[in-house]
């Protein structure tokens, strides 16, 4: 599940490894002495102690100077990691020679040359084996040169995850260095999807994730919680490690799974990874992927000596958060209001919500929900005052073949635009057969889709940007691609002019009928005395359709033909074939996908040079002459 990048392609988002690997780490058992996955409790509030721990502890060194270091404030700065701007800020509090040389090893200086440095002189600053092979070489210049832009933003968003990842890595009796594999996985981000979908900080694919702990459901992606996940990925590393007997096999087992690699030890028995590496059995990616680790690393605890300056780090503020429980499914918007915070910094501070609300919950089982430090309090206070009418609650719709957006938001009293943000989605003339959606309705009956909270998301989704289709656009679910309106047609004259009488079939739209047909919704409506904003059309009733000008329709083996009457050079209708007027927004590859030909053929039938050029109303032969 490692990132498929080789020194000369970066990337931010990491990918992970083959399908066989995936497949084998789909497949690997936890054993039965696996950690269990930690309450969100305790979580919370292990996290949140070791963050007051080492507030506690700068606040008491900056204001008395001349204090010793005690004890709490030595393991605060073992845990801050070498890397935290945290750390730093102490040390330059205390001004205390003993402590920095007992606790913080000297700066080291401009490393020039990789070929002659000696990595043993530093290898116990880290608690991870480093040593400095070929490759490893190449990925520190990788980062120093053409990776240096990804490595820069990967250092910067270090310092916001390294203080709460690296105590959860400690509680499993992880080396703390183990940080750098979410490092090379995603950049510490917590929103890195991979091609194969893998997602998160440390990049777990579904199966894996499941297999340790992580919920994966319509409302919550918990491989996303970078908390959550670093419980995972530590419980994880530790059955590799147990397994494999050596953190580079099991880095590598991360990678591309654990049965690759004991194969490979099986089969050239040795446990040497980089005596398995020169033989042929596991991927390149899976050769590069613990050199790769190690280079991050060395340059992240050490990045002045590697030619980094801290100008070039815009340091993340450390992860810090206050907890409340929420007893049901709860709009963000309505939760941001109430802490007086930015509804952003509810998301990114709850990345594995997947909806723009919290998931359905209860007294008994609340959801716990993180807002920005010291808000806590204020949005306990903040939505007691928020009346009923201004919150919503929410349900969940399985989209049903021929359903179209309007007719569901005016099932559940409800609006579209509404909808569309809560399920964060742009716009949807046509909505995905079988999805879920999330329909947020007024919690209370007297306020309805034109007031309250519902007016309020609808106003908040057309400034971002949110568009709803008109009903009579819409397409309804399960419409096949192209539309294909077949029911029965009946042709006849009346009063010099034509009339098509179509009988409705199961999945027809007006959208459909009318594009049939080549006229518009808005013409259908008026023929037809549809008076409703969205009419339902009724299986086995009847549409009339009045061809625009002089259309002529003939039916010839069950195909309804529309052949515009235009003039010729000659001043003589077009006759003989199948001819299409060219509509306002039409192209030629719509027309092609509507009478099933090609782009191609319809150029060479009509003389076409540029497809780009074509006016609208002209008259295109859709056969060959």
């Amino acid at each position: 599940m490692a990132s498929k990048q080789e020194p000369v392609a970066p990337a931010t988002d990491a990918a992970p490894g083959d399908d066989e690997a995936d497949e084998a780490r789909a497949l690997a058992g936890a054993p039965d002495d696996a950690d269990e996955e930690p309450e969100a409790t305790r979580e919370v509030v292990e996290s949140e102690s070791a963050e007051l721990e080492e507030m506690r502890a700068l606040e008491s060194v900056t204001l008395d100077p001349t204090a010793k270091p005690s004890a709490e404030v030595m393991q605060s700065l073992r845990r801050l990691g070498l890397a935290n701007p945290l750390r730093m800020r102490m040390l330059d509090a205390l001004e205390e020679p003993t402590f920095r040389e007992d606790d913080s090893p000297e700066q080291l200086p401009l490393i020039t040359n990789l070929a002659t440095f000696d990595v043993r002189s530093i290898q116990d600053r880290y608690d991870i084996p480093v040593e400095m092979q070929p490759l490893v070489a190449q990925y520190i210049q990788f980062f120093q040169g053409p990776g240096r832009r990804w490595f820069r933003k990967w250092m910067s968003r270090s310092a916001r995850y390294l203080p709460v990842m690296q105590p959860i890595l400690e509680k499993h009796g992880m080396p703390l260095d183990t940080v750098y594999l979410a490092m090379i996985e995603s950049g510490f981000s917590a929103h890195a999807y991979s091609w194969a979908h893998a997602s998160g900080p440390w990049q777990f694919i579904s199966s894996t994730g499941k297999q340790y702990g992580l919920k994966q459901d319509f409302w919550v992606d918990e491989r996303r919680d970078p908390l959550k996940a670093t419980h995972a990925a530590a419980t994880y590393l530790k059955d590799l490690y147990r397994e494999l007997g050596h953190w580079y096999l099991a880095w590598a087992g991360y990678n591309t799974g654990s049965g690759r690699v004991r194969r490979m030890i099986e089969r050239h028995g040795t446990r040497d990874f980089w005596a398995l590496a020169e033989e042929k059995g596991l991927a390149k990616e899976t050769k590069h992927y613990v050199p790769k680790l190690i280079a991050a690393a060395l340059v992240a605890k050490n990045p002045s000596a590697f030619g980094f300056s801290d100008e070039e780090f815009d340091y993340e503020q450390p992860l810090e958060f206050d907890e409340v429980e929420l007893t049901d499914a709860t709009d963000l918007d309505v939760v941001a209001r109430a802490a007086g915070v930015n509804i952003q910094d509810v998301q990114d501070l709850n990345p594995e919500l997947k909806r723009w609300c919290t998931p359905p919950a209860s007294t008994k089982h609340p959801y716990k929900l993180r807002l920005p430090k010291g808000a806590g309090p204020r949005f306990v206070e903040g939505f007691k005052r928020i009346s009923p009418a201004e919150r919503l609650t929410f349900r969940v719709h399985k989209v049903k073949r021929g359903d179209t957006l309007s007719q569901i938001a005016e099932r559940y009293g409800t609006a579209s635009e509404a909808i569309l943000q809560m399920n964060r989605l742009k716009s949807a003339r046509t909505l995905k057969l079988g999805a879920d959606l999330v329909i947020p309705i007024p919690a209370s009956k007297a306020a309805g889709a034109t007031g309250g909270a519902i007016a309020s998301k609808v106003a908040q989704a057309r400034r971002s940007g949110v568009v709803a289709h008109r009903p009579e656009d819409e397409v309804p679910a399960g419409t096949p691609k192209g539309p294909v309106a077949a029911g029965p047609v009946k042709t006849e004259t009346l009063n010099g002019r034509t009339r098509v009488t179509y009988g409705v079939q199961s999945g027809d739209s007006l959208w459909v009928i009318a594009t049939k047909f080549n006229v518009s919704v808005d013409d259908l409506k008026k023929w037809n005395n549809l008076r409703r904003r969205n009419p339902t059309l009724q299986v086995g009733s009847l549409v009339y359709v009045w061809p625009q000008g002089t259309a002529q329709v003939q039916e010839r083996a069950g195909t309804v033909v529309v052949a515009k009457q235009v003039a010729s050079n000659a001043g003589k209708p077009v006759s003989g074939g199948k001819v299409h007027a060219l509509a306002e927004g039409e192209t030629l590859w719509s027309v092609a996908q509507r009478y099933g030909v090609s782009v191609q053929d319809i150029m060479r039938w009509n003389n076409i040079k540029d497809h780009r050029t074509i006016p609208t109303g002209k008259v295109l032969s859709l056969s060959a002459p």
